[in-house]
């Protein structure tokens, strides 16, 4: 007897995370930033947001706030951060949580890796998302080093 498998693939869930700072409208970021999602793909359960004068410089948002968010992490796939995180703040919150995270401007280059169709479109996207990552690959170990690598 022969069994059947549907290939559904269940749209990613996530969270949005905003710290207003008062240089502009929080909410109206977040709107267009669960926008930017729901075109890429991701289901938004939650929003997040933090008023505070600068951002955390370990975590961008503050270490109570973490923890909150890591509440919502148990059925979440995906934090997504409405400002540029640095790469430390991206692997601390990382390791925090437990979830994938990506800051607004790695969604907008994935929406634009989806939706490239020419080839040189195609490569142009491939570069601005690896120089994007260049920073990112620190800190994995002597996997990524000279002399650990194979």
């Amino acid at each position: 007897m022969t069994e059947l498998f549907e290939n559904i693939q269940k749209p990613e869930t996530a969270v949005l995370v905003g710290v207003d700072m008062g240089e502009y409208d929080c909410e109206a970021s977040l709107d267009e930033l669960e926008e930017l999602a729901k075109t890429a793909g991701a289901e938004v359960k939650a929003r997040v947001t933090q008023r505070r004068e600068t951002p955390d410089s370990a975590t961008f948002v503050g270490s109570g706030r973490l923890k909150e968010i890591k509440n919502f992490c148990a059925d979440v796939d995906l934090l997504i951060f409405d400002s540029e995180l640095t790469p430390s703040q991206q692997r601390n919150i990382e390791d925090i949580t437990d979830v994938r995270v990506v800051d607004r401007t790695q969604l907008i280059l994935d929406i634009f890796a989806a939706r490239a169709r020419s080839g040189e479109g195609k490569l142009q996207v491939e570069l601005a998302q690896l120089k994007y990552l260049l920073p990112r690959l620190g800190g994995k170990g002597t996997s990524m080093s000279r002399l650990g690598g194979g």
